[in-house]
């Protein structure tokens, strides 16, 4: 995990903000079910097996494949092409184990080389996806005795919904850096 720059974090109901890939898989997989169930919703576990295959087998634009490609190695076909291979491929196996082990290997690095292609897919996204977002932001200029209003984004965990993110209005005291400034606040006090 430290070749790909991932750092281990445990998840627990007390710390949900290690879980958030948790969070998006759901979140789609709950999309699907929404849509196969219906009306009916006492027969979600009835679909579940279906969803999970839809979800696994469908095109990832930020990794370039499927997840089943990415696990397995090879595109998913139908269970009943997988009998129907799976039986030719049983006709046509070979027992010289030399050979098994170099095919077999051979086989893995090919899985490694996809997952290293998928990560490298899943940083070009990332990068794609900045420079989108980035675009979208307005440089601000600003200058002394300007008014601003602060926004506390440490505030969105104990937050309820309808509650504001920001305070204020403070009074700009001194500029540092485009993104540094030291206001005023209510009780004249400057705080950086």
């Amino acid at each position: 995990m430290l070749k790909y720059g991932v750092t281990h974090r445990l998840s627990i109901a007390y710390y949900p903000q290690t879980s958030g890939q948790v969070e998006v898989s759901n979140r789609g997989l709950k999309r699907i079910l929404e849509r196969t169930i219906g009306e009916n919703r006492a027969s979600w576990s009835d679909k579940l097996d279906d969803a999970l295959w839809a979800f696994r087998t469908a095109y990832k634009t930020p990794i370039g494949c499927t997840p089943y490609k990415l696990v397995y190695g090879k595109a998913c076909h139908l269970p009943i092409k997988l009998e129907h291979k799976a039986y030719w491929a049983l006709k046509q196996t070979n027992f010289d184990l030399a050979v098994a082990s170099d095919h077999r290997k051979v086989k893995l690095n090919e899985l490694n080389e996809l997952r290293d292609h998928a990560y490298e897919n899943s940083l070009i996204y990332k990068e794609k996806t900045k420079r989108i977002h980035d675009s979208k932001i307005k440089n601000r200029i600003f200058n002394v005795g300007d008014r601003v209003l602060l926004f506390n984004s440490r505030l969105k965990i104990f937050l309820g919904k309808l509650k504001t993110r920001w305070s204020g209005p403070f009074t700009i005291a001194k500029v540092f850096h485009m993104t540094r400034l030291s206001y005023l606040k209510p009780t004249g006090l400057i705080s950086k």
